[in-house]
């Protein structure tokens, strides 16, 4: 039995999914259900709305500009969120971190500045949580560098066993470099499988058609990398602007979920994006992503 693509079909930027005993959890960049957006599913497939997974902004932030969380499942009575959100001090984009007993939240912040700010690099932005097969705790992100017209850089470093504190060094691992990425790399996310660890990330601009997502090869963590080449996920008939994507594993398949917009709201600012799924599929080390389908012919 298929699916049918957008997913979920309303404002719903930056998606990510959190597996959980009941089903799934959805979390988006700030919209019509508040600062952290946040849906349920069963399926992958049908979505119902749960409200706002993060109410209150800590007292160093102002609400308006709450971007691309993710969520790192460390028990079924804990959940740890790294979010973006705006620093009033600096007046950057910069990265906080919340913690929450349930996935639906309410995550809370108590801290009394952002997790990773780098103002000098035009802020920092688009963190996303990974854990190794040792169980080591890292944390990707990229400095905001195209807000001030400077390069684009994704980091890592380890967090701490707790996820809340970052220890050791910070490290960076790719840039903007090639044609189809412009003036910008974001949105990392990393896998890791068979011994070999895949950076995913989205680059070029986000309300455009040549919006896109990569792929990196990486031998461990903290690189180095070695960028694929050509995006991996492109616009298509059915979906302009495809990105900021994450990797879910279910019943030993590899899905895609990421945002997307109609191709007729070409030139309006910002487009609609909604959430998409497709499927991935390896070929030894190498990612094939089916391209964005309104109709698909097998459903998660």
């Amino acid at each position: 039995m298929g699916f049918t693509n957008p997913v979920y079909d309303n404002n719903f930027a930056d998606p990510h999914v959190i597996a959980v005993d009941d089903g799934y959890y959805a979390f988006a960049t700030n919209g019509p259900l508040g600062n952290i957006q946040t849906l349920k599913s069963a399926d992958l497939v049908t979505w119902d709305q749960v409200g706002d997974a993060l109410p209150e902004l800590p007292a160093w932030s102002s609400p308006g500009k709450v971007w691309a969380p993710e969520v790192a499942v460390q028990a079924a009575d804990r959940y740890v969120m790294y979010y973006t959100t705006a620093d009033d001090e600096s007046q950057r984009q910069c990265i906080g971190v919340a913690v929450a007993s349930r996935p639906e939240g309410p995550f809370v912040d108590k801290s009394s500045k952002p997790l990773i700010c780098q103002a000098d690099e035009g802020g920092s932005i688009d963190a996303s949580p990974f854990t190794d097969s040792t169980g080591q705790r890292w944390l990707y992100w990229k400095n905001d560098g195209n807000a001030i017209g400077v390069d684009t850089w994704i980091y890592v470093s380890k967090l701490s066993p707790d996820g809340l504190t970052l220890i050791g060094e910070t490290i960076r691992l790719i840039k903007q470099t090639l044609p189809w990425e412009g003036n910008l790399v974001e949105a990392p996310y990393m896998v890791e499988r068979e011994g070999k660890f895949h950076l995913f990330y989205s680059a070029n601009a986000y309300d455009k058609e040549t919006y896109a997502v990569g792929h990196a090869l990486c031998a461990t963590p903290t690189g180095p990398c070695t960028k694929s080449g050509d995006p991996i996920l492109t616009t298509s008939p059915d979906a302009a602007g495809p990105g900021h994507n994450m990797v879910l594993q279910k019943d030993n398949r590899y899905w895609f979920i990421y945002h997307a917009w109609d191709p007729a709201l070409v030139g309006s600012d910002p487009p609609g994006r909604t959430m998409w799924l497709s499927e991935l599929t390896w070929t030894a080390d190498t990612p094939t992503v089916q391209p964005p389908l309104k109709t698909n012919p097998a459903s998660p």
